[in-house]
């Protein structure tokens, strides 16, 4: 794995999940959020190691606690079912069950990556891609996009909450069936995510006064606008054989530029709001 996947892995198994977690506002997950450093640390230090047994086993612990994370969303359905009363679920929900389900994909293909194990016939190259894309166009966009949604409950917000898991779940299934699938699921996730970018923009971004909050949200928006353009191009060129960049180019900028400019900054924003207003919560 190279250094430049394996630090963006590292950023998101350490840094945006855990952060991410405490974002949603769910009590059943602190305990998880708590436990997490043990699971993603691990995980984390196999990407270092030369792929073998020592490196798997440790991306196996990575892999248990990212299984045990995904076993929340069907107990948290269940439990909003039985609270609601009622189905279908809301569109900001169905976003951020997508964004605990999303790790469990990325460790999968850790631990087969780091094993040396062509899993499902896909190369090294694509499961270690494969990796990063679940924590940051998986977990985070998922999870942004749901938080959007709860500010900005409009067509709009419940478009981009919606769009998110559809787009990631046809560019997992492009993985199996071919090029075509592939990029209908980055047209769809592209679309949501500019709906994202515009919402956080002029909805979540205008409301605030806080000069690093505006300014974190702004890079957030700004970056995912480019960063998807990026997206675009390159299952456009897979599908129709039209030149595009290269996987390491697609690392080196839409990979780079979607974790630090959009997952990080964004978290990291969502992080002060929480902050801000669980301070008002306690002063008022």
């Amino acid at each position: 794995m190279s250094v430049l996947v394996g630090t963006v892995v590292m950023l998101g198994m350490l840094v945006v999940v855990p952060v991410g977690l405490r974002l949603v506002g769910a009590d059943e997950l602190d305990r998880m959020r708590r436990w997490w450093p043990l699971f993603a640390v691990p995980g984390a230090v196999s990407l270092w190691l030369p792929r073998g047994a020592p490196a798997t086993a440790l991306a196996a612990c990575y892999a248990l606690g990212a299984v045990l994370l995904a076993l929340h969303a069907p107990l948290r359905l269940l439990q909003s079912r039985r609270t609601s009363g009622r189905l279908p679920v809301a569109p900001a929900e169905i976003a951020l069950l997508t964004a605990l389900i999303t790790p469990s994909v990325a460790a999968t293909a850790l631990v087969a990556e780091r094993s040396g194990h062509r899993l499902l016939g896909f190369g090294l190259g694509i499961l270690a891609l494969t990796v990063p894309h679940f924590h940051f166009a998986g977990f985070a966009a998922a999870l942004v996009s749901g938080l959007v949604c709860r500010i900005a409950d409009s067509p709009a917000g419940r478009f981009a909450a919606l769009s998110v898991p559809l787009g990631t779940l046809l560019v997992l299934i492009g993985y199996f069936i071919g090029d075509w699938a592939e990029l209908a699921g980055a047209v769809v996730l592209t679309a949501g995510m500019w709906t994202v970018a515009l919402l956080t923009w002029r909805t979540v971004r205008a409301g605030q006064r806080d000069r690093v909050t505006r300014a974190l949200l702004a890079a957030s928006s700004t970056v995912l606008a480019v960063t998807m353009v990026l997206a675009l191009s390159w299952a456009l060129g897979e599908a129709t054989g039209l030149p595009h960049p290269t996987l390491t180019w697609m690392a080196a900028t839409h990979g780079l530029g979607n974790a630090l400019g959009f997952a990080l900054c964004s978290v990291l924003a969502w992080r002060r709001l929480q902050n801000r207003d669980d301070h008002e919560g306690r002063t008022a």
